[in-house]
């Protein structure tokens, strides 16, 4: 492979690719577009999006949409579910503390009237009046910071909705149901989308790393990973044996395929500049990159046509000459 000659180019060019997936499709040369400072700006912020994927392997933040009342009687069960039936404090975008069974009616009328009237009940086929999302963290993160980071990433994401938010600190991992109004109070809707997701969980771990905890919101297919996440009602529904269908615990279509190779080439570009850094910290990080992709894409082999050379299977030697 040729010496690159503009490493910060190469490194936002393929990083994009890795970690921003709304950049995959890189039609023109991110480079062309940021040069000088904001160059370096951004292929520093990729150095440390790749640092903490295949050096410290932060934890992984999770933000689920676990589904959605169409109904006012649903939206009711869902904040009984979430309370305990009241037993857990409940809090709202005003950041008002309510606890109590009797409460929850009262709260479930107020949104009943704030806006667009919810009937009780609904068709199948009715839009969804408020949507349940859950945002977890994995055991041993401190469940108080876990609803701090929450209730940052309620003001900035879901600004102008009505919503509650309950912790739950009971189980493994800590978590914050949410379950948000879909019409904001100025009228507009909500529909998260995969990319609404991707910026969620983009912004629910730089509210944890505000607070000091090394979080991160990296792809899976990024991690090298295709693991299968089970829906809350799949969950719930295998605790109480009335699942009667099963799914495999890994992703494998074709467009999941598709996307861990995706993946494996563009760490492959990347590793494969940094190794021919003249900084050593590049050489290094090059280093843990090659480790990364031996462990993680040993059975994966990069689709493109134009195929770059694989690092997992050229490992970089300790003495090599720096080269610029």
């Amino acid at each position: 492979m040729a010496i690159p000659d503009n490493l910060d180019g190469i490194l936002i060019t393929w990083g994009d690719r890795l970690f921003y997936p709304g950049n995959r499709v890189v039609k023109v040369r991110p480079s062309q577009r940021l040069s000088g400072d904001a160059a370096r700006q951004r292929a520093a912020i990729i150095r440390q999006r790749i640092a903490a994927t295949v050096v410290r392997r932060a934890p992984q933040v999770m933000v689920k949409v676990t589904g959605g009342g169409r109904g006012l009687r649903a939206i009711a069960a869902h904040f009984r579910y979430i309370s305990k039936n009241g037993r857990l404090e409940i809090e709202d975008q005003r950041g008002e503390i309510m606890r109590g069974k009797d409460v929850l009616y009262d709260l479930a009328e107020e949104w009943r009237f704030s806006g667009s009237y919810i009937p009780d009940g609904a068709d199948p086929g009715h839009r969804r009046e408020a949507f349940n999302i859950m945002l977890s963290m994995p055991r041993g993160t401190d469940p108080l910071t876990v609803q701090r980071a929450a209730r940052e990433f309620a003001q900035v994401e879901l600004r102008d909705h009505k919503y509650v938010m309950v912790l739950h600190d009971h189980q493994a991992n800590p978590h914050v149901h949410i379950s948000v109004r879909a019409e904001s109070m100025l009228g507009k809707r909500l529909n998260p989308r995969k990319a609404d997701l991707h910026r969620w969980r983009e912004t629910f771990a730089e509210k944890l790393r505000g607070h000091g905890v090394d979080a991160e919101a990296t792809r899976q297919a990024t991690r090298g990973r295709n693991r299968n996440h089970d829906d809350l009602w799949r969950i719930k529904a295998r605790q109480e044996g009335r699942l009667r269908t099963t799914r495999t615990g890994a992703k494998s279509s074709s467009q999941a395929r598709t996307t861990r190779s995706e993946a494996a080439e563009a760490w492959v570009h990347v590793g494969n500049a940094l190794a021919r850094s003249g900084d050593l910290p590049d050489r290094e990080l090059a280093r843990s990159i090659a480790e990364f992709t031996r462990e993680m894409f040993s059975s994966q082999v990069p689709t493109s046509p134009k195929r770059a050379p694989d690092i997992t299977q050229q490992p970089i030697p300790r003495d090599a000459s720096p080269r610029r």
